[in-house]
C-alpha cells in the first residue's frame, strides 16, 4: 500500500525534475575580460536553446556580506532550471550555505591589458555611445578623467597601485576577507577553486577556442556558439563594445605594473597553462600569433610544460562524467 500512497503527491513539494545535463551554470564574469561579448552571445543562445538566462543589473558590488551571499544564493538556486546565471561577483560557495554547487565557467585575460582596458573605459566608454562613460562615472572630475596613464602609474596614484590592481584573483578566491589581500594565500585558494569548482576558465586571447570547448562541454547551452560569434552581424555588435581612446604606457610604467601585479600574473599563467593542457587533451591546436614574453620575474617557470600530464589515454567522455552527475 505504501507504494501506491499519494500522500507526498498531495501534501509535499513536487519532486524537482532531474535533467540529464548540468542544469545550474554560473558565469561570475570578470570585468573587462570579454564578458559583454559573451553575454551578447548568451542572449541569442538562451532563445535558441530554451535555457533560462538570469542576469543582474548590479555591476559594482562583487564582495558581499554573509547575509547578502545567502540571499543571492537562495535567489539563484530557486531560478527555473536549466539556468545560466551571470554577474560580476566574486566566487560564491553554494555548499557552504547548504545549496547545490553549480557548474562555474569564466574567462580572464592578460592582467595589464585588462587594467588598461578598464582604465580607459571608465574615462571614455566604448563605441556604443559618446556619453556611455559619463553614465558609468558621472562624478569623475575632469582632471581625473584626463589623467595621463603614465603619471597615474609612475606617481603611484591609488587607481594604479595595489590593492586596486589585485583584481582577477578575488573572482576565483571567493568572499573571504583575505581574498582581497595580494599574497600567496589568495593565489593558492584561487587555484584550488579553479581546479575543484570551475568546469572551464579560458583566456580571452584565445576566445574562439574557449567557445569551442564550451560547446563541447555544455552543448545544451553553447551549441552553435562559434558560428553565431563569427556571423558578420554579431561582429558588428561586438565591435561596439571596444574601449575607445586607449593608449599604451611607457615601457618603464608597464614594468612597474608587472611588478605590482606579480600574483595576478602567476594566476594568469597558471590558468593559461591549464587551458592549453585542456586544449591538447581535446585535440585543439592554437591558431594565435607568437605569445608575448613573460615579465622577467616569471622566467623560468615550472608551469611551462610541452606535454599533457600523463592523462592522454583517459576517455574524453569519461572525463566529463563527473560534471554531468552534478
Amino acid at each position: 500500500f505504501v507504494g501506491n500512497s499519494t500522500y507526498l503527491d498531495d501534501h509535499g513539494p513536487p519532486p524537482q525534475k532531474v535533467l540529464p545535463f548540468p542544469s545550474q551554470v554560473v558565469y561570475n564574469r570578470v570585468g573587462k575580460c570579454g564578458s559583454r561579448t559573451v553575454v551578447l552571445l548568451l542572449r541569442i543562445l538562451s532563445e535558441k536553446h530554451g535555457f533560462n538566462l538570469v542576469t543582474s543589473d548590479i555591476h559594482n558590488k562583487t564582495r558581499l556580506t554573509k547575509n547578502e551571499q545567502m540571499e543571492l544564493i537562495k535567489n539563484i538556486s530557486t531560478a527555473e532550471q536549466p539556468y545560466l546565471f551571470t554577474r560580476h561577483v566574486h566566487f560564491l560557495n553554494f555548499s557552504r550555505f547548504g545549496g547545490d554547487q553549480p557548474v562555474y565557467i569564466n574567462i580572464i585575460r592578460d592582467p595589464v591589458n585588462r587594467f588598461l582596458s578598464n582604465y580607459f573605459f571608465r574615462r571614455f566608454g566604448d563605441w556604443r555611445g559618446e556619453q556611455n562613460h559619463m553614465i558609468r562615472t558621472p562624478n569623475m572630475k575632469q582632471e581625473e578623467r584626463y589623467l595621463d596613464i603614465n603619471v597615474c602609474i609612475l606617481e603611484n596614484y591609488p587607481e594604479c597601485s595595489n590593492p586596486r590592481l589585485f583584481y582577477i584573483i578575488p573572482y576565483f578566491c571567493g568572499q573571504h576577507p583575505r581574498c582581497r589581500e595580494p599574497g600567496e594565500w589568495a593565489l593558492e585558494r584561487a587555484k584550488l577553486n579553479v581546479n575543484e569548482n570551475f568546469l572551464l576558465v579560458g583566456i580571452l586571447e584565445e576566445l574562439e577556442d574557449v567557445l569551442l570547448l564550451l560547446e563541447r562541454f555544455l552543448p545544451h547551452y553553447f551549441k552553435d556558439v562559434l558560428s553565431i560569434y563569427k556571423n558578420p552581424e554579431h561582429r558588428k555588435l561586438g565591435n561596439l563594445t571596444v574601449t575607445v581612446k586607449k593608449t599604451v604606457p611607457s615601457p618603464e610604467a608597464i614594468q612597474i605594473l608587472y611588478q605590482r601585479m606579480r600574483y595576478e600574473y602567476e594566476f594568469y599563467y597558471y590558468v593559461k597553462e591549464q587551458f592549453h593542457l585542456l586544449k591538447r587533451k581535446f585535440g585543439l591546436k592554437s591558431h594565435i600569433g607568437k605569445p608575448s614574453p613573460r615579465p622577467e620575474f616569471f622566467i623560468p617557470s615550472p608551469l611551462e610544460t610541452e606535454e599533457p600530464i600523463n592523462d592522454e589515454e583517459e576517455d574524453d567522455e569519461k572525463w566529463l562524467e563527473g560534471i554531468y552527475k552534478r
